[in-house]
């Protein structure tokens, strides 16, 4: 199967510690280089150095002309939808709306982080999806808490409770 992940999910599962679970999930996980550059640029929250895991698969980028719907997107959105097309990727992780948007218009299967939790929660692999998803939101990763008690209920799970 082969996964493209774009930036934002490396930043919100490292913020929380659970950067391990795109590998228990997916195998490998290509990645544009210019999101491990993305990465690497630093922020307040640390994200290991891609290139040191065993799990990332680097992609070169790829020229951005042939396609002008990704105009409005950054460069990592932007390669991450382009090599994610050419290398017919089984899925593409992506949590930006737009680039959610464009990259499903483009045909591609989209999920995000949430649907990350999601999968690894029915995996058995986390204990609580809202409880990750709501570390995630106190560490300043902006997911809709809505959206996050919905999951949370169609996984069997109380968000109130939490």
């Amino acid at each position: 199967m082969i996964v493209f992940s774009n930036t934002t999910p490396f930043i919100a599962l490292a913020s929380i510690g659970q950067l391990h679970l795109l590998p228990q999930l997916f195998g490998t996980v290509h990645v544009a280089e210019s999101v491990i550059g993305e990465c690497a640029d630093g922020g307040r929250i640390v994200v290991p150095a891609l290139r040191s895991l065993d799990w990332v698969i680097p992609v070169v980028d790829e020229a951005t002309s042939g396609l002008p719907v990704l105009l409005e997107l950054d460069r990592g959105e932007k390669q991450t939808i382009i090599l994610a097309r050419k290398c017919a990727a089984h899925r593409v992780i992506i949590d930006e709306r737009l680039g959610r948007r464009i990259a499903e218009y483009l045909g591609l299967n989209v999920t995000g982080t949430l649907g990350v939790l999601a999968k690894a929660k029915s995996a058995g692999l986390i204990p609580s999806f809202h409880e990750a998803a709501q570390a995630m939101r106190q560490q300043g990763i902006h997911y809709n808490a809505g959206l996050i008690s919905r999951v949370a209920l169609h996984l069997g799970e109380d968000p109130g409770s939490n």
